[in-house]
């Protein structure tokens, strides 16, 4: 007798999952519930208060460590404070697990993956941040033990390219810039949903890397260097163009480093394996895959990318010219599908930044040598830092103000 193997698909399995949450959800509530009767029945008030004590007040959860300079000024505001927060990491690897530094941030991993979704799943706390979309439609569901979901942007692109519905059950959304916040405003009223609330506080992880800057030791350098920096998949200039944009660019002579984007090494290996190995002995390539990297952008004397956000990062802390490839993309599977206009950050890179085709890569090296840093661009650059990272230096204490403002309106609601 042959057995076929059991094959469920990952739309189906995320539902199961959901099924199987809620089950057991309903299950440690109506347990918990009565736990509680009979503690109050035997104790009264000392057992309510003792349930209070174990609740938690603020939670930030970290699905990454990739994420860890979004989440620290905003740690670093509530430990001057001195106010406890609980960071709870689905990343064994996360740095604060390894070295904590504060007093009053209580560090924990809860697993990765579905096992951190359990776990989440059944908290109770009064406030939670984080940076994950999906809340209340993938495996993520939230807790009836949660007053308040805020979710923090990690990018200063618009806040409508995570996949469909995916800041559509958080409570509020904290902006690195007030132009975010119109479209998701527009899917609201679309899509018939409760209404969030927006703070623009700004961009986190721009703050850290913005003082860190100031002190980082870049290495001095002889050549013209440029930066490839995509971002992954069918529409990500390596996948698209390959070798048609990556031969004229060695052939330049200039130092070219090429930084894939973190998700390329999952979702494409073998591209990479196949580029990485043709050009092997170029001496004048280099492949980076830094955790962090901001020393490749200040060595930089100009970027190439597409639609990745780092392009905004680059412009807005080094303020050098960049050149962008098949600036657009399908946005039929993420919130941006469901708007009747383009996005900002497409429209803002056409004034900020220099078009490349096709047509253009034979003569690559004439057309980067001679992307002039015009006054014009360098003015709009400076327009759109302004729109999109507001509040510069201020958005791990505005996010902790947000945050602690929200407690005594979450504990009223649960």
């Amino acid at each position: 007798m042959t057995y076929t193997p059991l094959y469920i698909d990952p739309g189906t399995g995320s539902m199961l999952f959901s099924v199987f949450i809620g089950v057991v959800a309903t299950f440690f509530f109506l347990l918990r519930a009565a736990v509680l009767k009979v503690q109050l029945l035997f104790s009264g008030r000392k057992a309510l208060l003792r349930r209070e004590a174990e609740r938690k007040k603020f939670v930030v959860y970290n699905e990454g460590k990739q994420y860890y300079n979004v989440f620290l000024p905003v740690l670093q505001a509530f430990e001057r404070r001195q106010v406890t927060v609980d960071y709870l990491t689905g990343d064994p690897d996360d740095p604060l697990l390894k070295e904590n530094p504060f007093r009053f941030v209580r560090p924990e991993f809860i697993g990765s993956g579905n096992a951190a979704f359990a776990r989440l799943n059944l908290l109770t706390a009064d406030v939670l941040l984080s940076t994950t979309p999906g809340l209340d439609v993938y495996q993520w569901k939230r807790s009836k033990n949660v007053g308040h979901y805020a979710h923090i942007k990690h990018g200063t692109g618009d806040a409508t390219l995570y996949r469909l519905f995916g800041l559509d059950y958080y409570d509020s959304v904290l902006l690195t810039g007030d132009y975010q916040k119109e479209d998701l405003q527009t899917l609201e009223i679309q899509r018939g949903i409760n209404r969030k609330e927006y703070v623009t506080v700004g961009c986190t992880y721009l703050d850290v890397l913005a003082e860190r800057m100031k002190t980082l030791d870049v290495p001095e350098k002889q050549e013209y260097t440029v930066l490839l920096s995509p971002s992954w998949g069918p529409n990500g200039i390596l996948s698209r163009y390959g070798e048609a944009l990556l031969a004229p660019l060695v052939a330049s002579g200039m130092h070219v480093i090429i930084r894939p984007h973190p998700q390329s090494k999952k979702s494409e290996p073998q591209l990479l394996e196949r580029l990485e190995g043709k050009y092997r002995e170029a001496a004048n390539v280099e492949w980076n895959y830094d955790k962090d990297n901001l020393s490749c952008l200040m060595r930089a004397d100009i970027m190439i990318s597409d639609f990745s956000s780092i392009i905004f990062d680059y412009m807005f802390l080094c303020d050098r010219p960049v050149v962008y490839v098949n600036a657009d993309m399908d946005t039929r599977m993420c919130d941006a599908g469901d708007l009747d206009k383009r996005l900002w950050q497409f429209v803002t890179l056409e004034k900020c930044g220099i078009e490349l085709k096709a047509e253009d890569f034979p003569r690559i090296g004439e057309v980067l040598r001679g992307a002039s840093d015009s006054k014009e661009l360098a003015a709009n650059r400076a327009w759109a830092k302004s729109q999109a990272w507001m509040h510069q230096g201020e958005a791990g204490e505005k996010t902790a103000e947000f945050m602690i403002s929200k407690e005594r309106i979450s504990k009223e609601g649960t």
